[in-house]
């Protein structure tokens, strides 16, 4: 059975959004939401009830050298607040080099004159999150779960 998968780029001031299922295992980037000294948790649940995902994807940052990063477990903390407030699986994903992947992918699409205004910190954001979704679905054996 295809399930549809939403996956989030997390960040303190930005959190990328992307979907994608597992029948084309494909996924697209889809907005950028932003925090209000909060997180977005309204737009979040207005993701879910229009996508109907069965599972999430986050990306969890850690340093090259493999060692946490100052937001690795605050972004621990969001996963397991996302499977709280919606009750369904979340899947950690290393997200080591996708914004330098995301910067390449928007750099190139403007070279070629498929996006004709400059990228922002928020194009960035969802196509990381658009990467990290498409890792999970090559290989969602190498996910952590929350």
């Amino acid at each position: 059975m295809p399930q549809v998968i939403l996956a989030f780029d997390y960040g303190t001031k930005r959190i990328g959004v992307a979907s994608g299922d597992t029948l084309t295992r494909t996924a697209r980037a889809l907005t950028t939401l932003h925090w209000n000294d909060v997180a977005p948790w309204a737009a979040i649940t207005k993701l879910v009830q229009e996508y109907q995902p069965s599972q999430f994807v986050v990306g969890l940052p850690w340093n090259m050298d493999g060692t946490p990063t100052v937001l690795t477990e605050t972004t621990r903390g969001f996963g397991a607040e996302l499977k709280a407030r919606y009750d369904k699986p979340v899947a950690l994903v290393d997200e080591r080099l996708s914004s330098r992947e995301a910067e390449n992918v928007l750099r190139e699409a403007r070279a070629s004159g498929m996006k004709k205004r400059r990228n922002t910190h928020a194009d960035v954001d969802m196509i990381a999150a658009r990467i990290l979704l498409e890792q999970w679905l090559e290989n969602p054996a190498a996910a952590e779960s929350v």
